[in-house]
């Protein structure tokens, strides 16, 4: 079937978006190649990874939908091997668990009366003295819950996360985040009886069936793979192999050749022999990160285009998977680390997420998450200076004795998260203004592929857009694929805000 290079579609990545626009086309009878750089593993930053048994996520991957045909997608591929867990996440500060979403009644006993009657004049504070308006993240987030609960549950991880003062980071994409919750609200989830949401489900045209039974960071309950996220990707890519398409591991793209208006070639590096080849076909797709993609098109873009594209940044990310000598070390999905005094800002416990996911029960597997930037001093550690820096944390969050640690693995994930920045949607706009009529047979989609910070299925749905545009002539513009509340409608090019901004934006202040 993948001999029809004249109507073959080329994909660069094997990530979510990538192998979701591969099977969209095989529904479609359209031949595709899927070009992966990783020799080992598909699925991108949603693969799993497996080590003496253990296995481990990059990041937790919660499979909730607001979009019902994803969800359907995921159903067929996966079916009984699609568990339904309960979300337990919370905040660790102090030696406490505190709820997240911040509960009046569980704070109140973590912080003690004396603490939260602080906090509760802070925030009454807030109220009659807010910030109008609020220019940054730290001034809206103050606005909202007062001075003291910003610092004690927000400032700390968010700088942790993006590496930037909460100071600069913008106030609209705090809006965004933590859209819907304040401490009024807090108050009142734990004092009135609540009704319980029906986990996003969707009405025939997509659409939420009731808008105020979900917001986002409520959600209590999601499904997941028995064997990690990576188990759909890598069941993705079965389905492909077996339909004749090819998915093709260990193929680095080295150029994107353009003639006359079109992409016409990827030129691909074997990781395992070192040959150069190419690959042609009628139609191409990147999940490539677009700073990336830029430099590897030949013949270069306009000078302006690769000065815009060298202008995208990314926040990188690393796992140190520690595997403790202990049952349960706790029971949460994943839990935020907002102590100061360590370096570490989140905890996945992979046993919660699956039990599959852990072979001996008596032990326990903990991802603990750090954000750096490529090239500093976390990224560039060794292996074992990582493994002990984990271990030491461990231990001085109290979370258990050194010697219970028996061992631990370090996985790198560069480009984890495109960074908003002042004027990454000036620098976008100007890639976007030249590349689409230039090379009208490429499709960006995907996390990367767009620079655009979302969640699993919003990568898929991208995909799933670009896909139907090429099979059926169709004109969905999956950069209309919104990020928040019914993003999932295939939108069209007249609609207005393309955004969807969930990572921070710089605030716009005058120093």
């Amino acid at each position: 079937m993948i001999e029809d290079a004249s109507r073959r579609v080329v994909i660069m990545g094997a990530g979510p978006a990538g192998l979701t626009a591969a099977y969209e086309l095989m529904r479609h009878h359209l031949p595709s190649i899927t070009l992966e750089k990783d020799p080992r593993f598909v699925g991108g930053i949603s693969r799993t990874e497996e080590h003496r048994g253990y296995r481990f996520d990059i990041g937790g991957h919660r499979f909730f939908s607001k979009s019902q045909e994803v969800e359907d997608l995921w159903t067929e591929v996966l079916g009984d091997d699609l568990l339904v867990r309960g979300r337990l996440s919370r905040i660790f500060y102090q030696g406490k668990y505190f709820d997240y979403p911040l509960k009046a009644s569980n704070a109140l006993l973590n912080m003690g009366p004396l603490e939260t009657v602080r906090c509760i004049a802070s925030y009454i504070w807030a109220r009659i003295h807010p910030y109008r308006p609020p220019r940054n993240l730290e001034e809206w987030v103050t606005n909202q819950f007062g001075q003291r609960l910003f610092r004690i549950f927000f400032k700390t991880y968010t700088e942790k996360v993006w590496g930037i003062s909460t100071k600069d980071l913008s106030a609209d994409w705090a809006a965004q985040r933590i859209k819907g919750l304040n401490l009024t609200e807090a108050i009142k989830g734990a004092l009135l009886p609540q009704r319980k949401p029906k986990s996003g489900k969707t009405g025939k045209d997509g659409k939420l069936a009731d808008r105020s039974a979900v917001i986002k960071t409520l959600i209590d309950e999601f499904r997941y793979p028995k064997h990690g996220p990576g188990q759909m990707w890598e069941r993705v890519a079965e389905r492909l192999r077996a339909g004749g398409n090819l998915v093709a591991l260990g193929q680095q793209v080295q150029a994107v050749r353009h003639c006359g208006g079109r992409v016409t070639e990827v030129v691909v590096r074997d990781h395992a022999s070192g040959q150069v080849g190419s690959v042609t076909g009628a139609h191409f797709i990147s999940t490539l990160p677009i700073r990336e993609l830029i430099h590897k098109l030949e013949p270069a873009p306009p000078p302006a285009v690769v000065a815009a594209a060298d202008q995208l940044k990314y926040r990188d990310f690393l796992t140190i998977a520690m595997v403790i000598n202990r049952s349960q070390v706790f029971p949460d999905n994943w839990i935020y680390i907002h102590d100061p005094s360590v370096k570490v800002g989140r905890m996945q416990n992979f046993k919660a997420w699956s039990p599959y996911m852990t072979p001996d029960d008596q032990t326990t597997c903990l991802g603990l998450e750090y954000f750096c930037f490529e090239g500093d001093g976390l990224w560039s550690a060794s292996d074992e200076e990582l493994v002990a820096l984990g271990r030491r944390e461990l231990a001085q969050l109290g979370m258990c004795k050194p010697e219970e640690t028996l061992w631990g693995v370090v996985v790198r994930q560069p480009k984890a998260y495109p960074v908003y920045d002042d004027e990454y949607k000036r620098h976008l706009a100007v890639i976007r203004r030249w590349i689409e009529p230039a090379l009208p047979n490429l499709a960006l989609v995907g996390r990367n592929g767009m620079h655009h910070y979302n969640n699993q299925d919003h990568s898929m749905m991208t995909a799933l857009l670009a896909a139907r545009n090429i099979a059926t002539g169709s004109h969905f513009d999956p950069w209309k694929v919104n990020t928040d509340a019914e993003y999932h409608e295939e939108a069209r090019f007249d609609d207005d805000d393309t955004s969807g901004r969930q990572m921070p934006k710089l605030a716009n202040v005058e120093k």
